[in-house]
């Protein structure tokens, strides 16, 4: 595999790379590269440096714009490892050349607008030492959707205590491009690994833009897999707050087998065999705590025992070549 981008021609020292996870969206690919001529300015698109990351795709290209940016590679991996870690298999790339540059992660199927990379940019350049998101003001997808969208990040908000407005599209500068590669948690869900890592980010404004062409692979059971995984990142915060839910039920179940216990002796309570439910209810109650938070406990030791995988260091293993188109 080659390691380094030493066959493309010396590039303007201000490059930005830009990394797309793509699996089978050539189409859409072809068509956002076709945008970007339009919209924008010929100065920052020459300072462009694509790195299309082929998740495995059972088909190929016919045929891709030449003249988009300075240069475009294709790393074609091995298997189809999914969105997210084509991102940190991306970055990771990036990140083990001798030189770090800005560079901007989005989708290849058109949703993230190509006029918006100008706004990330200057937002990069205003803060220099953070990763710039893209913050979604608008979604183009069914109403259905819209609303499972919005219970999962009111979940993952519950869960974790963090709120996640973004999604890939951002903007990460050189300084950070390589602490980012040796986050392991950005193998499992990309957002959800940049808030764990304390990393330093923000977001500005940007209207989702639609599908240029195919069809989204972003099904209800996708999002449900989406948000597990982003929430598994943050699986100690949430492990934390999951018992502490546990120990405040326990508490209060046992408080109220107490309170009927006590009007059972004292023959306050009319309903004898309803007392005996109540008790009996709540004393399952108080199992399935105590279960639950034992299980808890297992899984974060557990978590913070086992090895990690760290994408800087383990990405060649994915990799089968780099592909140059121009």
């Amino acid at each position: 595999m080659d390691r380094t981008l030493t066959d493309i021609p010396t590039a303007p020292t201000d490059r930005v790379y830009i990394v797309i996870p793509l699996f089978n969206d050539w189409e859409a690919l072809s068509l956002l590269l076709e945008k970007m001529t339009k919209t924008v300015a010929p100065a920052l698109r020459k300072r462009f440096h694509f790195l299309i990351v082929d998740d495995c795709s059972v088909t190929n290209y016919a045929s891709l714009p030449t003249d988009t940016g300075y240069s475009l590679s294709i790393m074609r991996l091995w298997r189809n490892v999914g969105h997210q870690k084509a991102i940190a298999l991306g970055l990771s790339y990036l990140a083990d050349q001798p030189e770090t540059h800005t560079t901007i992660v989005m989708d290849s199927d058109g949703e993230d607008q190509p006029e918006d990379i100008a706004r990330l940019l200057e937002a990069s350049a205003q803060k220099p030492g953070q990763i710039i998101f893209a913050h979604r003001t608008k979604r183009r997808e069914s109403r259905l959707f819209r609303t499972f969208y919005l219970i999962y990040k009111s979940v993952f908000k519950l869960l974790t205590g963090k709120a996640i407005t973004f999604g890939n599209f951002s903007v990460i500068p050189p300084n950070l491009l390589r602490k980012l590669a040796h986050v392991s948690d950005i193998w499992n869900n990309y957002p959800g690994g940049v808030i764990r890592s304390r990393l330093p980010y923000q977001s500005v404004p940007a209207e989702r833009g639609a599908r240029l062409a195919g069809t989204s692979k972003m099904n209800f059971v996708s999002l449900i897999l989406h948000g597990l995984s982003a929430i598994s990142v943050l699986m100690e915060a949430t492990a934390v707050r999951i018992l502490l839910f546990c120990v405040i039920t326990a508490a209060v179940s046992t408080v109220v087998i107490t309170v009927v216990i006590l009007l059972r002796v004292t023959d306050q309570l009319i309903i004898s065999q309803g007392a005996i439910y109540i008790v009996f209810s709540l004393f399952i109650v108080i199992l399935q705590a105590f279960l639950i938070s034992l299980l808890l406990v297992f899984i974060v030791l557990t978590y913070r025992t086992q090895s990690h995988f760290i994408p800087a260091k383990q990405y060649g293993d994915f990799v089968e070549q780099i592909e140059k188109v121009y």
